[in-house]
């Protein structure tokens, strides 16, 4: 399996400190021939933050996919039948949206742009952080885990002493678990 030619929906969701991080692993996936299409949360598309300058970030997401990012549920919509992708990742998903993705709430263009490329029976990759993924938001966590064509990019705690709770992905992976995700498996191990 390749990923050239493939059809990527590539959700960005509000962990701010983590925008910078994403940039690179969707650059691999271009690089190796991806047609990219990136999906904004309506928090991305309409902060900066100290991590990140939001303009900056929409012409970097732009210049990698040669197209502007998707910024509205109209939009997202498209990859139900009309547009479908052949996976669509999540990074970062933040614990907020694995929590509505966990209860069926689809209420901003990330979240639906996941559930027609669920509606279609293709994968979805979450690269999850969060700081409550061993709190509170463990249970949504395992929950998704066990949904039907829900993957995750192998995730560990990023800093057990000061955030015992925190949990991030290894986004070095994320390439290699989107080839594992389009032959329906999980990349092991899950858990670093």
């Amino acid at each position: 399996m390749t990923l050239n030619g493939k059809k990527i929906g590539f959700g960005i969701t509000a962990s701010f400190c983590t925008l910078p991080e994403i940039i690179e692993p969707m650059r691999a996936l271009a690089d190796a021939g991806a047609d990219i299409y990136p999906v904004v949360s309506n928090e991305v598309f309409a902060n900066s933050s100290r991590f990140h300058d939001r303009d900056e970030f929409l012409d970097t997401l732009g210049e990698i996919a040669g197209r502007d990012a998707m910024a509205t549920i109209a939009e997202a919509e498209t990859f139900g039948p009309q547009n479908p992708m052949d996976i669509m990742i999540i990074a970062p998903a933040s614990g907020n949206t694995i929590a509505k993705m966990a209860h069926g709430i689809w209420d901003t263009p990330v979240l639906l742009a996941a559930k027609a490329t669920l509606r279609n029976g293709t994968p979805v990759l979450i690269a999850l952080f969060t700081n409550d993924a061993l709190g509170l938001n463990g249970v949504n966590i395992m929950k998704l885990y066990n949904a039907k064509n829900v993957y995750f990019v192998p995730f560990g705690q990023d800093d057990p002493q000061k955030k015992p709770t925190s949990m991030n992905a290894d986004l070095a992976q994320l390439v290699d678990a989107a080839l594992q995700a389009l032959e329906g498996k999980q990349i092991q191990p899950v858990l670093i």
